[in-house]
């Protein structure tokens, strides 16, 4: 599996303006004319959407996507949502969903650091973390509970002051640490820890972030694809998961 996240999209289809998905038909014809009005927009992906007629062209800059017509003479910008008979249902949002599983099953998981579920598994989620964020702190002040819950977090790096903050330094350290779980609770703790390198994903999770327009700290992604951004307490958390209080084993004191 390639590091960089640009190839890593590229393998799983989203390719570039100039790769060979957008090589014939429609899609090239929209391409043409999108590069001659907008020569500095980089496309990831053309494809068609659930309305004939309609092709929904994705960005690379944080994922954005907008729709076109087959000519491409008219685009319109904002959500799709199709007219159901139990009311309406997010087609875009199902899109980056789907994004989210691809990019995010592809990841090994020894390069995050996962807290295991305690007995059996009822869910498990992605988190974008950064240690010095208060809400961060606050969640993973939690994690014993919620593992206890039957949930798996895997922790992902986004430190959010940027590549070659100290931030970002303390983030290596975790991940190249000989016990990861523990060097990410201590630095959580706000106690400092050796400071060591290796070869490791922090940057490439940071870039990973961006493509999956994560825009804050924590952010939590459903098996499902689903986005959950910013701190929730442990109950609203396993609400939204959709695993009720009822059957959980102890209640949030």
């Amino acid at each position: 599996m390639p590091r960089n996240w640009v190839a890593k999209i590229v393998v799983l289809g989203l390719l570039s303006a100039s790769a060979a998905s957008c090589a014939a038909g429609e899609e090239a014809t929209i391409l043409a004319k999108l590069k001659q009005s907008m020569s500095h927009l980089t496309v990831a992906r053309i494809a068609p959407s659930p309305v004939a007629g309609l092709y929904r062209v994705e960005v690379r800059d944080k994922g954005a996507v907008f729709y076109v017509t087959e000519d491409a003479s008219h685009l319109i910008a904002g959500d799709l949502y199709a007219v159901t008979d139990s009311g309406l249902a997010n087609v875009t949002e199902m899109g980056r969903e789907a994004k989210r599983r691809e990019l995010l099953a592809s990841l090994p998981l020894t390069e995050q650091i996962v807290f295991a579920a305690v007995g059996e598994r009822q869910a498990t989620v992605s988190v974008f973390t950064d240690v010095d964020c208060s809400y961060c702190r606050r969640f993973h002040q939690h994690i014993g509970e919620l593992n206890d819950y039957g949930i798996e977090v895997r922790y992902l790096a986004y430190p959010r002051a940027g590549l070659g903050s100290n931030t970002y330094d303390k983030m290596v350290w975790a991940w190249c640490a000989d016990d990861r779980r523990q060097a990410l609770t201590d630095l959580k703790a706000g106690h400092d820890i050796p400071p060591v390198s290796c070869a490791n994903p922090v940057a490439e999770q940071a870039e990973l972030a961006e493509a999956l327009d994560v825009e804050g700290t924590p952010t939590v992604i459903a098996s499902s694809g689903r986005k959950i951004p910013g701190y929730l307490p442990p109950l609203e958390l396993l609400r939204e998961l959709g695993l009720s209080p009822a059957v959980l084993p102890v209640a949030e004191q």
